[in-house]
């Protein structure tokens, strides 16, 4: 038992008192002494050349040298104040002759590695700042803790080599940069602190997608990103999510491939076709975002009205003529000459325009019936009316009628 202890015991027997044995038990605890490692709050009471006298609620103020609190930026020290309260690490207890020996240092060491701890246990996301680097990733500063961050961790690292000039430069560039990171290995002991900027990212992007997922609304159209191209489509990211869009609806004209139509990177619109939540997956549209050329077909154009296409295919059957934009429609063969014929190429030729009056229109099918017979029959028929009606419009010569002025008998 401490001294102090005992002479409070025996103060207490002599008062007797219940207030005054509270009081003087609350006194004892206030003088406990401190012991290695204890983390302490105290106040500035003196800034001397040799380093802050601290008063912890010891017998006697404590002592931070200089070399205890180099943690502090050179601003951060030159605001400190006598009065300001700081938190210290007890480097060593109070004894005989010798002070309380605190340091700042070490209290925003432990301080941080109990944080550190703390965002491991509950899987949070933390932020920190590149220091410095080497050829295997960055180092960072986390809660006042240097850890590491390899490059295989790093969003563009990956793809970058450490031991070349180029890697070098990259990786100095993020040097004072912040960063999004989860703790992915935490050993105190062995003072290891391994970070990752790639699962940090991904966590988030799969927290985004789930938001996105309840947000997003079939026929929506949304501006996104291209992040990537295959042989089946592309992929856009809708800001934290991708979606899909199938090679089927790139555009409402035939698309051979996706690097025909859109480039990694590139800013675009957007439909929203279907929004599967159970399987988290986003199908979209390039084509969608504009108007289906049928729509235009409908206001633009009527059965029995001649028009101007180019011929794009031929078949047995007959030959197909484009109208406007990837909308075509079909001449059958029974429909491109009066007499029989065996075969489409005996009377048009891929390439060339041709008249041709429009028979139906099928919106439901999408599909256009054409005729070239009919078009050359109709042009016939107009160009007899418009000679018939030249020739009844010609003035004919004026008949002369001979009066007899003499009176007759």
């Amino acid at each position: 038992m401490s001294s102090d202890s005992s002479n409070i015991k025996e103060k207490v027997q002599e008062k007797g008192a219940p207030e005054s044995m509270q009081q003087l038990l609350d006194e004892a605890d206030a003088y406990k002494s401190s012991q290695y490692g204890d983390i302490l709050d105290g106040v500035i009471m003196q800034i001397g050349d040799d380093g802050i006298l601290v008063n912890v609620g010891q017998k006697s103020e404590g002592m931070i040298p200089h070399r205890e609190m180099r943690s502090l930026r050179s601003e951060e020290t030159n605001r400190l104040q006598v009065g300001e309260k700081v938190t210290v690490f007890v480097v060593r207890p109070e004894s005989g002759e010798d002070p309380l020996l605190l340091s700042i240092d070490r209290a925003q060491g432990e301080k941080g590695w109990h944080n550190l701890q703390k965002h491991w246990d509950n899987g949070e996301t933390i932020s920190g700042v590149a220091s410095s680097f080497n050829r295997g990733g960055l180092l960072v500063e986390v809660e006042g803790i240097r850890g590491f961050v390899p490059l295989s961790h790093l969003m563009v690292g990956a793809h970058r080599d450490g031991n070349d000039s180029e890697g070098n430069e990259w990786l100095a560039q993020m040097v004072g940069k912040e960063f999004n990171l989860k703790i992915i290995e935490l050993n105190r002991e062995r003072n290891r602190v391994i970070l990752s900027e790639k699962v940090a990212y991904n966590e988030w992007r799969e927290k985004q997608k789930e938001k996105l997922l309840e947000e997003l609304r079939q026929g929506e159209i949304r501006q996104g990103r291209v992040t990537g191209l295959c042989s089946f489509g592309a992929f856009v990211d809708l800001g934290g999510a991708d979606g899909l869009v199938h090679l089927s609806e790139f555009s409402w004209e035939p698309t051979a491939s996706p690097e025909d139509f859109v480039k990694v990177g590139d800013e675009v619109e957007v439909y929203v076709l279907k929004v599967d939540i159970e399987n988290k997956k986003i199908a979209l549209s390039f084509r969608r975002v504009h108007p289906e050329p049928w729509e235009e077909i409908v206001r633009n154009y009527h059965v029995g009205q001649l028009i101007t296409a180019e011929v794009t295919k031929l078949t047995d059957f007959g030959a197909f003529a484009r109208l406007e934009g990837c909308v075509e429609g079909l001449i059958h063969l029974s429909e491109l000459a009066d007499e029989p014929i065996q075969h489409p190429g005996d009377v048009v030729e891929e390439g060339k325009p041709v008249t041709l009056k429009i028979l139906r229109i099928d919106s439901e099918r999408r599909r256009i019936g054409l005729s070239l017979k009919q078009a050359k029959e109709e042009a016939v028929s107009e160009e007899k009316q418009l000679v018939s009606e030249a020739v009844s419009s010609e003035e004919l010569p004026p008949i002369e009628v001979a009066l007899d002025t003499e009176p007759s008998d």
